[in-house]
């Protein structure tokens, strides 16, 4: 085997963990493989002289490139929130496998950091990498490099506005109301809902000729399983301390459920849509680390 030849067969032992990283920096499958076949003529090029880890080495490249990616999309200020998705909604297998094995709502929540923030965080977090590391790829000193992971840290976890035992039973409720919602079960629906419950949304949402504003528990029940087949792509989540739901398509957030549960029934929702709302809404995972399962 020729020195290239070799070269490349290291490399591919390294390109699944590389594409993870990349794909929790990125939150693309197709700009994380941009962004791992980049490091890979990187290395192709240098020839591996002087490498003396290269799973390192890699994984420093790799984070450069994915943190200029991040930096070029926060400049073009790209619009991550509201914008529905071209084509049936389905999702390739490999990349519902990749979605699951981060959570969607952990991916949503990543999307609200910044370009540093979130190369910290993955990288220390979920890649136990250490900080003298990360602190050479942010380009920050290693005081200030720590501050950044914990400052995102803070993000990803949220604080709820409830104690945790609430926000357990809040839970339970608002993932009845799902997997209703998903299963189309008008009875279920009606079990979780409160009689008086007041459905609002914003109307970019909704379908021609749907109210904006639903009451009582049959109009709402009946008004969501009308549009169940996005609840596929819904995950609870903190929204603004509370627990609500994201609907996120292949990780991109199309919009939030702000959630007000009474007892054990939902006693209103409101479906926010409009980009500059969701903008102001403060997201973050249930789970520490964002398992919805």
């Amino acid at each position: 085997m020729g020195v290239q030849e070799e070269l490349a067969a290291r490399f591919e032992a390294e390109r699944g963990r590389l594409r993870a990283v990349a794909f929790r920096m990125l939150g693309s499958p197709d700009e994380a493989d941009d962004a791992v076949q980049e490091a890979w003529l990187r290395l192709s090029r240098a020839g591996g002289d002087g490498v003396g880890n290269l799973a390192a080495w890699l994984t420093t490249v790799v984070s450069r490139i994915c943190l200029d990616m991040l930096r070029a999309r926060a400049a073009r200020r790209e619009e991550p929130y509201g914008q529905e998705l071209d084509g049936d909604g389905n999702v390739p297998e490999d990349e519902a496998v990749l979605i699951d094995s981060v959570g969607l709502a952990l991916l949503v929540v990543l999307d609200t950091l910044g370009p540093a923030e979130r190369v910290a965080f993955v990288l220390h977090d979920l890649f136990a990498v250490p900080f003298e590391d990360i602190a050479r790829i942010v380009d920050r000193s290693l005081p200030a490099a720590k501050k950044l992971a914990s400052r995102a840290r803070h993000k990803v976890r949220g604080t709820p506005a409830l104690p945790a035992a609430e926000v357990d039973r809040h839970r339970r409720v608002v993932e009845a109301f799902l997997a209703a919602a998903r299963g189309g079960d008008i009875g279920a629906l009606l079990d979780v809902l409160a009689p008086d419950v007041v459905r609002r949304a914003d109307p970019a949402v909704l379908p021609p000729g749907v109210a904006p504003v639903l009451r009582g528990a049959r109009a709402v029940a009946e008004g969501t399983v009308r549009l169940r087949e996005r609840s596929r792509h819904a995950v609870t989540a903190l929204v603004d301390g509370h627990v609500g739901v994201v609907v996120a398509p292949r990780g991109r957030l199309l919009f939030a459920l702000t959630v007000t549960v009474e007892g054990d029934r939902i006693g209103s929702y409101e479906v926010v849509a409009d980009p500059a709302r969701l903008r102001r809404l403060e997201l973050a995972v249930l789970d520490g680390l964002g398992s919805e399962r």
